[in-house]
């Protein structure tokens, strides 16, 4: 689940499988052929959208063989199959919103996977345009605030660099910029020298679903696993927020 909950950053603290690793690399593989398949070739210096799926192959230790293998599928050196991007809309048990980033050879699979895991857990696929009105797309920055400087110069150095807000998410910071300045201060806080533990464009949530039972949040976190671990899903979007008494029992 992308992030600006504190059950997110949670997550991302949990030691991975090998099975979870393989099959992020198999998702950043495909968002790297498709960032250069969508019209901005193979060099991540003219092309932000490939720039940005290579960090993030980096950042997860993805062999550079993986990626130039992906790069080259991409440019047609090395022949693969049509990959279809869109989204998905739907809730989650108690009203959750959700939406998700497809990135498929084959929508006809896809589809009714996709409405089994909603429906075989109290969930419901909706139609385009259900939820996405409720969500706005921006680039999230996350600093561990044991390596972070200063709350106040951090958010300085942050609007300065041109930052949209700094957010207080317990053992992170967050930093929000639109997506057009993403990278530009993302590499500046880097130069700057702070430790930037995780960067992705995301969808922020305008309005948040409080959850305070933990019974309806281990529903609404099972769903989400699975259809995080569904192969075409690259990524998944949500408004619940976690009660601090429910984030305690999970934690």
């Amino acid at each position: 689940m992308s992030g600006h909950s504190k059950w997110a950053n949670i997550k991302h603290k949990k030691a991975k499988s090998d099975e979870k690793r393989g099959k992020e690399f198999t998702k950043v593989a495909k968002e790297i052929t498709i960032a250069v398949k969508s019209g901005g070739g193979g060099d991540p210096e003219s092309n932000a959208k490939l720039k940005l799926a290579i960090q993030k192959a980096k950042s997860i230790n993805m062999p550079n063989d993986n990626i130039t293998r992906a790069i080259k599928k991409g440019t047609g050196e090395i022949q693969s199959e049509a990959i279809e991007e869109f989204c998905y809309e739907g809730y989650a048990p108690a009203g959750v919103a959700v939406m998700l980033d497809i990135a498929t050879d084959n929508r006809n699979r896809t589809a009714p996977d996709i409405r089994h895991l909603f429906s075989k857990h109290n969930g419901n696929l909706g139609e385009a345009g259900c939820v996405s009105w409720m969500f706005k797309r921006v680039g999230l920055i996350s600093i561990e605030k044991e390596k972070a400087p200063d709350e106040e110069e951090l958010i300085l150095l942050a609007l300065e660099y041109g930052a949209d807000d700094v957010r207080d998410e317990g053992d992170t910071f967050d930093i929000i910029t639109s997506v057009e300045n993403f990278l530009e201060v993302k590499e500046a806080l880097e130069k700057a020298g702070v430790s930037v533990a995780e960067a992705d464009l995301d969808m922020l949530p305008e309005n948040q679903v409080e959850i305070n039972d933990v019974e309806t949040a281990l529903k609404i976190i099972k769903l989400i696993d699975l259809l995080e671990d569904h192969d075409d899903v690259q990524r998944v979007y949500t408004n619940m927020n976690l009660s601090d008494e429910v984030l305690a029992k999970l934690s």
